[in-house]
Order: structure tokens, then C-alpha cells, then sequence
């Protein structure tokens, strides 16, 4: 009887081992697919991040090439601009015509405009000056604020 009874419990003990070990089985297999399942999840929003990061970063790039263009644009203006008062001002002093002493030429990059200032002895040199900057400054809007003043000789006015 004790065999039997022996028996008994080991066949009890053995089956809830058994039972023990398929739930334990049971177990790792449900936790690896949770797991498993997890990690899909976090991959995915780790890929939706990154896709997020690189439309950032992707916009910004496009940000500062834009910038960098605008200002290179701002350079080619100001560049054209310095040229354009260089050759207004040198063919007015190369023209023995005109009396450019007191000729100021200033320029403006974005309006495109070149300004005549200053004075001249008379009107012949006023539109001789006008006609030099138009031809120097092409794509420009000639100013052209020309006083005409005679200027003095120098000599004393006769006193009584």
C-alpha cells in the first residue's frame, strides 16, 4: 500500500510539475509576445520620430538655404550698385565738359536708382551730366538734382 500511495503522489506531484511547466512554458511564450509586441511599438514610433526629425531638420535646411541665397542676392545689389556710381562718377570726371568738382553721385541697390546731387555752372552740363549717367547706369532710374549756379570768378565786384 505505501507503493501504491507512493505511486499516487508521484503521479499527483508529477502532474502538477507538468502542468507547472506547461504553465510556465505558457508564460514565456505570452510574455516574449507581449515583449515582442512592445518592441514593434516602439520601433514604430521610433521611426515615426525620426521621420518627424528629418522633415525638421529637412526644413530648416531649406530655411537657411533660402537665407543664404537672399543674402548672396542683397551682395549681387550692392555689388552692382558700388559699380554703377564708380563708372557714373568716373565718366563724369573723364568728360572735359563738364565741371564734376561739385558733383556728388550716390546709388541705391534696391531701388535701383542713381542720384545727381550738387551743382553746375549751367544747364548745358546739367543735362550733359544726366545724359552720362543713363548711359553708365543701365537698368537704373537717373535722379538728376542738378542745381545750376554760376560760380564766381573770383573777382571783386566793382566798389564807388
Amino acid at each position: 500500500m505505501k507503493k501504491d500511495t507512493l505511486l499516487v503522489a508521484l503521479a499527483a506531484l508529477g502532474l502538477g510539475l507538468g502542468s507547472a511547466c506547461h504553465n510556465t512554458a505558457q508564460g514565456a511564450k505570452e510574455d516574449a509576445r507581449e515583449n515582442s509586441e512592445k518592441a514593434q511599438a516602439e520601433s514604430k514610433k521610433a521611426v515615426e520620430e525620426s521621420k518627424d526629425v528629418a522633415q525638421k531638420v529637412a526644413d530648416g535646411a531649406q530655411e537657411v538655404g533660402t537665407k543664404v541665397k537672399e543674402g548672396a542676392q542683397e551682395v549681387v545689389s550692392e555689388v552692382d550698385a558700388k559699380k554703377q556710381l564708380v563708372d557714373v562718377k568716373a565718366a563724369l570726371m573723364a568728360d572735359t565738359t563738364i565741371d564734376a568738382s561739385h558733383i556728388d553721385v550716390d546709388t541705391d541697390a534696391v531701388s535701383k536708382t542713381v542720384t545727381l546731387r550738387g551743382q553746375v555752372p549751367n544747364n548745358s552740363q546739367r543735362s550733359a551730366a544726366d545724359r552720362i549717367a543713363r548711359s553708365k547706369a543701365e537698368g537704373y532710374t537717373i535722379v538728376n538734382q542738378l542745381q545750376v549756379q554760376a560760380r564766381s570768378t573770383g573777382e571783386r565786384p566793382p566798389s564807388d
